[in-house]
């Protein structure tokens, strides 16, 4: 008598496991976006899970720190911001350089409330995403003192003035909501007149001397 075939589907293989593994990955993924976008980096990590349908456990098997999950949820941003760095620095005109990344940043943050906590914040062990960081910080300075030198950008502008763009910013864009765009473009248009170096400029207050790293809770 011929054996009854088995109702019993066999176990999956390697290839289904590591499809079914990517696919968790990926919906993580996609839902820390979203929270991150809709409330900022402070999203416990079970309603990131919930958002995903994953278990708790299962999250923390793909991602084992909540430095590890925000720094991969946000690698494509920094290596957009990266990107614009890069092609800003090999701009002859230092003005227009200055100018196109305060300009590209800031409408980042107008899209997605999550990146100013992201890219502000410093995460020691992701010695990748540090690095990026790093770079970009010595890319900015580099912009500032190339606009300087060329007279384009007011004399008393201070590096760490960026950082006051970039938290004046991300107040308006989250303040205005579904004109949060709209809004930023505007704030950003009046910031870079007020940079702009003219012979009858006042002067300014020292500046604040604000640090990346110091200002990453901020809201």
């Amino acid at each position: 008598m011929p054996a009854q075939p088995s109702h019993n589907a066999p176990p999956p293989g390697p290839e289904a496991l590591r499809a079914d593994a990517r696919e968790n990955r990926d919906r993580i993924l996609r839902a820390a976006r979203e929270a991150y976008a809709l409330h900022g980096i402070d999203v416990p990590i079970s309603a990131i899970a919930r958002r995903a349908g994953v278990g708790v456990a299962t999250l923390y098997r793909r991602f084992p720190t909540r430095a590890s999950l925000i720094t991969e949820a946000f690698a494509e941003q920094l290596a957009e911001c990266a990107g614009a760095l890069d092609e800003a620095l090999e701009d002859p005109d230092p003005w227009r350089a200055f100018c196109s990344v305060l300009t590209k940043v800031c409408a980042m943050q107008a899209a997605d409330r999550g990146f100013t906590h992201a890219f502000l914040a410093r995460f020691p062990d992701e010695s990748s995403y540090a690095g990026e960081r790093d770079r970009a910080e010595e890319g900015l300075a580099l912009l500032v003192r190339r606009a300087k030198e060329a007279g384009a950008l007011r004399p008393d502008f201070d590096v760490s003035d960026v950082v006051l763009a970039l938290l004046a910013n991300n107040g308006v864009a989250n303040g205005a909501q579904a004109e949060s765009a709209a809004a930023s473009r505007r704030l950003v248009g009046y910031l870079l007149e007020s940079f702009r170096a003219r012979p009858d400029i006042s002067k300014l207050p020292p500046p604040a001397r604000l640090d990346l790293g110091r200002l990453s809770g901020a809201g």
